[in-house]
């Protein structure tokens, strides 16, 4: 039975989160810095009166953060009852992934990243990286690195 992924772009690499998972996909909104926050926090978002905190997933990868100029757009997700808004530098399609297509991640990968990738999806001329959300979100307490 195929898996689906929401998609998108984060340093060029494609990643995939279950869409079970993903509630919306929005456009860049206004932030409000935090404080002494982790630099994975880029800051907070209003998403319709709901106060949302946005991890730059650029920096959660070991990639970077988002320059100020940048206007990442927003993966909002699920995950127990966290809501929290994952910045993406592009939004991909929902793909079907077929479970015989996904092997582990590879040992190769830094460690930090390695426990955010379980594994990866063989597709046309491409590999879909899978995140687990779950330790994505962990960020949000994470001490600053």
């Amino acid at each position: 039975m195929s898996h689906q992924y929401s998609t998108f772009l984060v340093g060029g690499h494609l990643f995939g989160l279950d869409v079970t998972c993903v509630q919306e996909v929005i456009r860049p909104m206004p932030m409000t810095r935090v404080p002494l926050a982790p630099a994975v926090v880029r800051g907070l978002i209003n998403l319709r009166g709901q106060i949302v905190t946005a991890l730059d997933l650029r920096v959660r990868l070991g990639l970077g953060a988002h320059g100020p100029e940048a206007a990442p757009m927003n993966v909002i997700v699920r995950a127990d009852d966290d809501v929290v808004a994952l910045l993406v530098d592009e939004i991909g399609d929902v793909v079907m992934a077929d479970p015989d297509a996904w092997e582990p991640a590879p040992s190769t990968l830094a460690p930090a990243v390695r426990d955010l990738i379980p594994g990866a999806y063989k597709l046309d001329g491409r590999l879909l990286l899978q995140l687990d959300v779950d330790r994505v979100l962990d960020a949000c307490v994470a001490p600053a690195a």
